[in-house]
């Protein structure tokens, strides 16, 4: 059955990275420059979090995932395809491992590590939410 969810929580988990790269170039142009390095990042991540289980609450029942279990599994899925996409995207513009695991961590106000744990159980708990059994 999980197979049978992967379109649809493929077409989420891509609508959740636009929303996730328009949330780092208003954090880069906007917040930072306003609020300064870490309010802007506590804010971008907290704004980011909110967008990820507003995306999860709005897409549950479109997603067709009958139980809990499912809607977990979903969240993990969105859980490494983000890390895959992050580390991958970061070697592709050369950076080097020790400077991408540094953003999983919390310096400076950084909340990614919040951010991936909301992705990994969004769609669960949209679930619990929505009542979807």
């Amino acid at each position: 059955m999980v197979h049978k969810l992967a379109p649809r929580a493929l077409a989420l988990w891509l609508l959740l990275l636009f929303l996730a790269m328009a949330n780092g170039a208003f954090r880069e142009t906007v917040l930072i420059p306003v609020l300064g390095h870490g309010p802007g990042l506590v804010l971008s991540g907290a704004m980011l979090s909110g967008l990820v289980l507003l995306v999860a609450y709005g897409g549950v029942k479109w997603l067709g995932a009958r139980s809990g279990k499912e809607r977990l599994i979903v969240g993990l899925a969105w859980l490494g395809a983000t890390v895959a996409f992050e580390l991958a995207f970061g070697f592709l513009r050369g950076q080097k491992l020790q400077d991408l695991l540094a953003a999983y961590t919390f310096h400076g106000g950084n909340l990614w590590p919040v951010v991936l744990i909301v992705v990994a159980v969004a769609p669960w708990l949209a679930g619990k939410l929505r009542k979807l059994g």
